[in-house]
């Protein structure tokens, strides 16, 4: 684990979300939320919410993949994205 994904884990978690798990899975970020969370309406604040976070970290940016799940529905979103991300958004 890369110590910017280890920040946002720790963000994450001392946010106390109720009933969230915040952990890493590989070199991405996992919050497996209570299955009466709408994954969409996660989806559609993502940007916002990780934006204000973000304001709390002072290392490097790097490319980091968040992986929002229930046992329904699962979502990804990437920040910081690379080429290959972008190029792979675009198809």
């Amino acid at each position: 684990m890369n110590a910017y994904q280890q920040k946002w884990i720790e963000i994450l978690q001392h946010a106390r979300v109720p009933n969230w798990t915040i952990s890493a899975a590989g070199d991405n970020v996992l919050i497996h939320v209570p299955d009466n969370h709408s994954i969409k309406e996660l989806a559609n604040n993502i940007e916002t919410v990780l934006a204000e976070i973000s304001l709390d970290i002072n290392l490097p940016k790097e490319r980091l993949k968040f992986i929002i799940k229930n046992s329904r529905e699962e979502i990804d979103y990437v920040l910081n994205p690379g080429v290959d991300d972008l190029i792979t958004r675009k198809t």
